[in-house]
């Protein structure tokens, strides 16, 4: 709806600092225990069993992308051991009260698969502005993992769940679908609205030649990274 930024191609934002890079990633994962063991409401096994399976899901991501990439690109790289962990801590995060460890290495080696393949290969194709690839590894991640917690979810995990396809209970993996479909279908539609009322008050963009000159320099008066000539 908004458009691709101007002269994209060639001027694509590269990550330069890669110790803020893990920095950031470890605030994220150490911030995401609270996240996930804290919906337990309780200092009880649940949230423990829902900090141990966050933690394994996360480092089995990371490491899954890692030999993507290296598979891929003949290199591992530190960004994309970032990436894959948060995709790991995304795609847990639906099922983090419901499934055991071992089903969390499972989340997190195919999560990464999923992401990279939505980031790496669907993205350039496709051709979409997404800088942070929040759709890829967030979007697409968090709907692994919907659909991962109708694979695995086990009653042996918490009692007040329901048990997965894998154990023995199809019908929990169609109420993740639905659920999956409802949340996707919501969101197009109040994002839509939201964009427009935005769009039609203060604006949704800056104009070309600010865009152009950079937001840094137009918008507050930094140069920042934006390049003079």
């Amino acid at each position: 709806m908004i458009g691709r930024r101007k002269n994209l191609d060639s001027n694509v934002p590269v990550p330069h600092d890669i110790p803020m890079v893990v920095l950031g990633t470890g605030l994220l994962w150490f911030g995401w225990f609270g996240f996930n063991a804290g919906s337990a409401l309780a200092a009880n096994g649940l949230a423990v069993n829902a900090l141990i399976v966050t933690h394994i899901a996360a480092a089995s991501a990371g490491l899954s992308w890692s030999i993507i990439e290296w598979i891929h690109n003949d290199k591992p790289t530190m960004f994309g051991m970032a990436g894959g962990a948060v995709a790991g801590l995304v795609a847990i995060t639906p099922a983090a009260g419901f499934v055991s460890a071992t089903s969390a290495i499972i989340i997190g080696l195919l999560v990464s698969v999923v992401c990279f393949i939505s980031v790496a290969i669907i993205k350039p194709k496709l051709g979409y502005d997404d800088s942070l690839d929040a759709f890829g590894v967030h979007g697409v991640g968090g709907i692994f993992g919907a659909l991962a917690t109708g694979l695995f979810a086990s009653k042996a995990i918490n009692s007040q769940g329901a048990d997965g396809l894998f154990f023995g209970n199809s019908h929990l993996l169609y109420v993740q679908c639905i659920a999956v479909l409802a949340t996707v279908v919501y969101s197009l539609i109040v994002t839509f609205i939201i964009y427009k009322i935005i769009d039609l008050t203060i604006g949704m963009r800056v104009n070309e030649k600010e865009e152009l000159i950079g937001l840094d320099l137009a918008e507050h008066g930094e140069r920042a990274y934006t390049i003079l000539e």
